[in-house]
């Protein structure tokens, strides 16, 4: 199980996700350009400790990206608030790459076309959507719960 970040915008949301992977041992993935320099120094200044405990791949393109994902034969599962399904009636397994967002503006068409599932978290009628850190941390949580991935 992988977690990619789609042009993230907010640097505090994307070192909070980095240390949700590194506390649960996930890879994470940059799809740049991001909206924020996307160094070690840069994270590190923003007081991401554990930059040293997680393993993180940039990216340059979200190309780059397929590109990357298809040579190692993974399945893209797509997080958005025009998913087709909860993501809690989904069967998570350990060949999928969850693919979150920009903060601003979620992801183009091509991206939303080239998901293998397009998921949402269920939410209140007339709430737009969660922070998408939090939302990560969902959808982590039961993939990992199916996949018995926690504790590895």
């Amino acid at each position: 199980m992988q977690i990619a970040l789609y042009e993230p915008d907010i640097p505090q949301n994307t070192g909070t996700i980095l240390r949700l992977c590194a506390c649960l041992r996930l890879d994470a993935h940059i799809i740049e350009p991001a909206g924020f320099p996307v160094t070690d120094r840069a994270f590190r200044r923003a007081g991401m400790d554990y930059l040293d405990q997680v393993a993180i791949t940039r990216h340059g393109s979200f190309q780059a990206f397929e590109d990357w994902r298809r040579s190692e034969r993974l399945k893209l599962v797509l997080l958005t608030t025009a998913g087709e399904h909860g993501y809690l009636d989904h069967d998570f397994r350990d060949d999928q790459v969850l693919l979150f967002g920009r903060e601003s503006a979620g992801v183009p068409d091509a991206v939303h076309a080239a998901a293998d599932a397009r998921l949402r978290v269920p939410m209140a009628e007339g709430l737009r959507s969660l922070n998408v850190a939090m939302a990560v941390a969902l959808v982590a949580g039961e993939a990992l719960r199916q996949t018995g991935g926690f504790g590895r």
